[in-house]
């Protein structure tokens, strides 16, 4: 675990601008992106594609993150994925040795970024609106999407975290 200097962020209170139903969705993206950063500032470039036991890599985790946050916010504004979306879909977890963890780090970083942003933009009166997901077009709403942004997010964190300690 982060030795605590800070409270994790759920204990820090509200986040400026972010609305009331939106702050543990918010909070739940700081707090990857800030174990993100702390669980792979020292995880060698040569180990992001590795599968100990067949587990996805450090790599697919990481790009996960990335591509699930991207397309949650695709379908919160309404719209279909782009093929850019759908190529970096099938792209996610494919060894690319000329990825380094800080560009995945980096990734991750701006897209959350984006959703705080994004958060800080929508009324709550909109969060309950119905959205669908993918082509099936299944039901959900702007905040079950940004919801399960967040709480996928912190999912693939723990996993990666036991592949980091497997392969260290």
């Amino acid at each position: 675990m982060i030795t605590p200097t800070e409270p994790e962020y759920w204990l820090r209170g509200p986040i400026e601008g972010i609305p009331p139903l939106l702050q543990p969705a918010a909070h739940a993206l700081l707090q990857s992106r800030k174990e993100l950063t702390h669980y792979t500032a020292n995880f060698p470039d040569n180990l992001l594609w590795e599968k100990p036991s067949g587990c996805a890599s450090v790599g697919f985790h990481m790009q996960h993150l990335t591509g699930v946050l991207d397309r949650m916010m695709t379908y919160t504004q309404e719209k279909s994925l782009s093929e850019q979306q759908f190529e970096y879909l099938k792209q996610e977890g494919e060894p690319n040795p000329s990825i380094r963890v800080s560009d995945l780090v980096g990734h991750f970083d701006k897209k959350v970024e984006q959703a705080l942003y994004m958060f800080k933009q929508l009324p709550e009166s909109e969060l309950t609106m119905t959205r669908t997901v993918g082509r099936k077009k299944l039901p959900s709403t702007v905040l079950g999407l940004l919801f399960h942004a967040a709480e996928h997010s912190q999912r693939h964190i723990g996993q990666m975290l036991v592949t980091i300690r497997v392969l260290q």
